[in-house]
């Protein structure tokens, strides 16, 4: 498995569920990146993502590419990217749709925080 501080990207079906089940386990806050390789606005937003992945090791960040995983994101309702799926114990607490800096790092770190009080 790949260490912390970095964004997972997830290749295969296997691959996924074993980090869903690892955030799960952990009871760590799962966000995950479903983008495309076409898409511009998910390179625009990828270095931030990266950066947050650095900065909160307790937080696990993934990537799926939808092209790559078509059933994963139809499994989970991926209709535009990014979209930013934000898990806590494999239920879903919140969603970013679009490449909105701002929103994304709000979001990852009021359901951060709320990871480490709860």
């Amino acid at each position: 498995m790949a260490g912390e501080g970095q964004v997972i990207s997830c290749h295969t079906v296997d691959s996924w569920n074993q980090y869903l089940q690892k955030g799960i386990e952990t009871k760590k806050l799962v966000v995950v990146d479903f983008s495309a390789t076409w898409c511009g606005p998910c390179r625009f937003i990828s270095p931030v993502l990266d950066d947050l992945a650095r900065r909160l090791t307790d937080v696990i960040f993934l990537k799926v590419d939808v092209d790559e995983l078509r059933s994963v994101a139809e499994d989970w309702a991926v209709e535009a990217m990014p979209t930013f799926i934000f898990m806590k114990e494999g239920t879903i607490v919140d969603k970013v749709v679009g490449a909105n800096k701002d929103d994304l790092q709000m979001k990852v770190a009021e359901h951060a925080t709320a990871n480490v009080t709860a």
